[in-house]
């Protein structure tokens, strides 16, 4: 089911678990029960209505903040989901609910010291899409920089930010990276190992100063302030 795109893995155990699923027909209600590629796996409209009343959420997180569980006394970042805090601009057409709170995910992390774009879901398939093994979505940044060593940083140096550096004993994907202007680069990556843009930057000798997530796939940050947030709307699409 999760590899059909109908929904994360996780739905699905629910969705079996409430008898939600067939297959040709017969409703499964063992978890890890094998599917042959010839037969037909159907769910049920309950499943579909479920899913379409779960949101995802985009905030423009500010440093102080962790991505995930509160950790170290520093509080997660949906703590600022809140009506006051919502965008005026927000186009989307939800009305704010305390369920939208429920199981609500980062698909991406940001650490503590960054700002800029993260996306909070109930969706599944949106975390799939984001943070899966296959993902093909990028991301991209904005680092101030500070080089540590006399002079400028030598253009093979940043060849090797684009492509040819190693990071926990393997070949890191090749990424795209290009002066914005005088001290910061703009970084578009396809992975998100810890910490990878620090990482990457001390290997050339940059120490980062600041870094700010400002798209992910066709989503961009835009003018959502920061410690505020939004609903993804109906046509926007990672």
């Amino acid at each position: 089911m999760s590899e059909l795109g109908l929904c994360s893995r996780r739905e699905a155990d629910e969705w079996i678990a409430k008898g939600w699923v067939r297959v040709d027909g017969k409703v499964v209600s063992e978890l890890g029960t094998k599917v042959t590629p010839s037969q037909k796996v159907t769910v049920e409209r309950q499943a579909a209505a479920e899913q379409a009343r779960r949101v995802t959420i985009l905030i423009n997180k500010p440093v102080g903040y962790v991505s995930g569980q509160a950790e170290d006394g520093y509080q997660p970042a949906v703590v600022l989901i809140k009506p006051e805090n919502r965008w005026e601009e927000d186009r989307s057409p939800e009305r704010f609910d305390r369920n939208h709170l429920r199981s609500l995910v980062p698909a991406g992390r940001l650490d503590i010291d960054s700002v800029g774009l993260l996306v909070l879901t109930q969706d599944g398939r949106v975390a799939k899409q984001l943070i899966g093994e296959n993902t093909n979505v990028d991301k991209e940044y904005l680092v101030r920089v500070e080089y540590t060593k006399p002079g400028r940083l030598p253009d093979s140096e940043l060849q090797k930010l684009n492509h040819g550096l190693w990071m926990d004993g393997k070949p890191l994907l090749p990424a795209k990276v290009r002066w914005q202007n005088d001290d910061q680069l703009s970084f578009t990556l396809r992975e998100g190992k810890k910490r990878q843009i620090r990482r990457m930057c001390e290997m050339v000798g940059l120490r980062v100063v600041g870094l700010k997530r400002v798209r992910i796939g066709r989503v961009k940050l835009g003018n959502l302030p920061e410690g505020q947030w939004r609903y993804l709307s109906p046509d926007e699409r990672f």
